[in-house]
């Protein structure tokens, strides 16, 4: 008779934590980003690397470029770590939302854009 030993391993929550994290900056840098764009003309201008698309280039770009970095950074941080999953997914949570409230015009306007 044999005895089967069935052996339970968890997964580290640290790469996961590091995209959703990722995913929170990548938003919350968007959102500055489009109202920075929206109050500075200047700024705007600067960002536009495609003149057909406008500021809006410019702002995934970026946007994209800083993802990337976060999620590297992050990843590295959090390789085989076990963080909150609650701390995270708030934390997360607060920046998505926070990104895409910047992004809406009556939000621009409290920043003085015109």
């Amino acid at each position: 008779m044999s005895t089967r030993f069935e052996t339970s391993q968890t997964k580290p929550f640290g790469p996961a934590a590091a995209a959703f994290l990722a995913a929170g900056v990548g938003t919350f840098v968007l959102g500055v980003l489009t109202t920075w764009a929206e109050i500075s003309a200047d700024f705007g201008k600067a960002i536009t690397y495609s003149k057909d698309v406008g500021p809006l280039s410019g702002k995934v770009i970026l946007t994209s470029v800083v993802y990337v970095a976060a999620l590297a950074v992050l990843g590295a941080v959090f390789w085989r770590r076990n963080p909150s999953p609650t701390i995270v997914y708030w934390t997360a949570g607060i920046l998505v939302a926070l990104g895409l409230i910047l992004t809406f015009p009556p939000t621009w306007k409290l920043f003085g854009a015109g």
